[in-house]
């Protein structure tokens, strides 16, 4: 510590060699600090999201948080540091505060296509009770029926827009399709309109709270049927020749592609980066596996979330609740795939 003078705990007197490294440490600590404050601020400064000065001197009741006791039954952190959200792994009323005085608005997007029409008011009015309840919501309604979408009672700061988009004699290319017109309405509006996203599937009901806990710059739910399989068991795409492909020795999670979601910057790069790769698969006259859901595992591969949301997140009504989850917040419905889809 030479370098800094004549001592450390007082008053420090520099010679002028060391001068340099004087300035070189201030101009390191302003750059370490920015970084600092950029990261922990950094999904405020999405789109220059206002920050409610007052709320520093609010109170705030909550548990003291812990880092002994919590949950013992699931694994809350992925091993690139990502939160994996689980009933019992956070406090909604602390989380709520930090997110609501932002004034964020979020998208979600939603594909009522041919006889699907049949699942949005369900969707719809459930979401009015339990999917960010509190906050500015814009749905994006994708439908080939535009008069079949119901009238539904929103709350205030809640708006629906009705998209009409072509119908298909193919659910797979329906299905294939989401990617290209996410991104082109993302391109059109909604990055005007909103500060998060996210993308989902209609034939599914809320069932519990669906809040802030969930945002993040690029969020990814973890597929009920395969949380407690081994990645050499998950339906990834395993053709070398699809741009989807991995092999069977890499893989995190298998992700559910009935939800994208987080900062609508980065799920804008996702659906573009994925349509391209679906392209460049029907050109070669490939078709993933899982169409969408496949290309969505190979980019989550090669381009982390920043969170993870558990099974509770993307349930199916006709499995039984594991004793993992303790919460079903939103799940897919029963329903007769021959008589719904185009074909089967």
């Amino acid at each position: 510590m030479k370098y800094f003078g004549d001592t450390i705990g007082g008053t420090m007197r520099f010679s002028s060699n060391a001068k340099p490294y004087v300035l070189l440490v201030i101009a390191g600590t302003v750059l370490l600090l920015g970084y600092v404050y950029f990261s922990f601020f950094s999904e405020r400064l999405n789109r220059d999201i206002p920050i409610d000065e007052d709320q520093k001197s609010t109170r705030l009741l909550y548990k003291q948080p812990s880092v002994l006791v919590g949950r013992t039954d699931v694994v809350a952190v992925t091993p690139w540091l990502a939160p994996i959200v689980w009933e019992g792994t956070f406090d909604p009323v602390l989380v709520d505060n930090i997110y609501k005085p932002m004034n964020l608005t979020i998208a979600t997007t939603v594909f009522a296509i041919g006889k699907y029409v049949r699942f949005l008011q369900d969707f719809l009015e459930t979401a009015e009770e339990h999917f960010m309840v509190g906050f500015h919501v814009r749905y994006y309604v994708f439908t080939d029926r535009p008069h079949d979408v119901p009238s539904v009672n929103l709350s205030q700061g809640r708006h629906l827009s009705v998209i009409q988009v072509p119908g298909s004699n193919r659910w797979q290319e329906i299905s294939a399709r989401r990617m290209e017109i996410i991104q082109t309405t993302i391109e059109r509006q909604i990055r005007r309109e909103a500060d998060y996203i996210f993308c989902l599937d209609v034939d599914s009901k809320f069932h519990a709270r669906w809040g802030s806990e969930s945002l993040g710059r690029l969020v990814a739910v973890i597929h009920p049927g395969y949380y407690e399989q081994t990645r050499d068991r998950f339906p990834y795409e395993r053709r070398p020749a699809s741009t989807a492909y991995i092999p069977m020795d890499e893989g995190d999670y298998y992700y559910g592609g009935a939800m994208i979601g987080g900062f609508v910057e980065d799920v804008y790069t996702l659906t573009k980066v994925c349509r391209t790769r679906f392209e460049e698969d029907a050109g070669n006259s490939i078709e993933a596996a899982w169409q969408e859901e496949s290309h969505l595992n190979r980019y989550l591969l090669y381009n982390k979330p920043s969170k993870v949301l558990s099974p509770e997140y993307l349930w199916q009504d006709f499995k039984a609740k594991t004793k993992e989850v303790k919460v079903i917040r939103f799940s897919g419905v029963i329903k007769n795939y021959a008589e719904v889809r185009p074909n089967v």
